[in-house]
């Protein structure tokens, strides 16, 4: 296991696969998996913040880090950052993020908008102490709390339609990933697959009409 050392300047990516490896549980330690009924009313995101907060969970850490790093990033890139700085700030706000885990609470901001707030924080910051001028998007508090809000939704919704199409019958997921993953006609598949059309057809609609049932609360 990976220990962070207190003159620790930037956590790197190693940290959070080093960390993925570790032991889920410790002598007379409680595993992730192990969540009581108010734990379940909480995103995963959140279980991993409330593991590195109340537990120092180095594994838990490390799933934020692989999870938050590239739209973190992605966020600071349309800031106008150049790619090396835009990487500095996310190792320090990630670090700031284990470092300042007790100042978590649940039920004042959601673990998204907390992480974000410090990243807005930070590059504003950086921003005054260089003399440049603070980016627009970076003047609204509720504009960085409805981008982050935005960009887990989005996360959300991605991991049900992913969770959805696995539990499709192999034959129905198969002409729909072609059809519509694959951009595929379905005069392509009867040619790839050696099926007739009518068989691809009624593969496709029951597929679909079993993912828009499992789907039918998304927005």
């Amino acid at each position: 296991m990976v220990a962070l050392s207190e003159d620790l300047k930037t956590p790197k990516p190693a940290l959070s696969r080093a960390a993925r490896r570790a032991s889920d549980s410790n002598a007379g330690g409680t595993t992730l998996t192990d969540r009581s009924a108010e734990d379940r009313e909480y995103t995963e995101q959140t279980l991993w913040m409330l593991a590195v907060r109340d537990k120092r969970d180095k594994a838990a850490f490390g799933c934020l880090f692989d999870f938050y790093a590239p739209r973190l990033k992605a966020m600071i890139l349309r800031n106008g950052i150049s790619g090396s700085h835009a990487e500095d700030i996310v190792q320090d706000v990630l670090l700031t993020v284990w470092n300042k885990a007790g100042q978590f609470d649940p039920q004042r901001a959601g673990v998204s908008g907390w992480i974000y707030q410090i990243a807005r924080n930070r590059q504003i910051d950086l921003a005054r102490k260089y003399n440049r001028p603070v980016p627009e998007e970076l003047r609204t508090e509720d504009r960085t709390e409805e981008e982050a809000g935005q960009i887990l939704a989005l996360e959300q919704e991605t991991q049900k339609l992913k969770r959805a199409l696995a539990a499709l019958p192999e034959e129905q997921r198969e002409m729909v990933e072609k059809a519509y993953l694959g951009e595929l006609t379905h005069s392509d598949i009867r040619n790839m697959t050696g099926l007739p059309l009518g068989t691809i057809k009624s593969r496709i609609r029951l597929g679909l009409d079993r993912l828009r049932n499992e789907l039918k609360d998304l927005r």
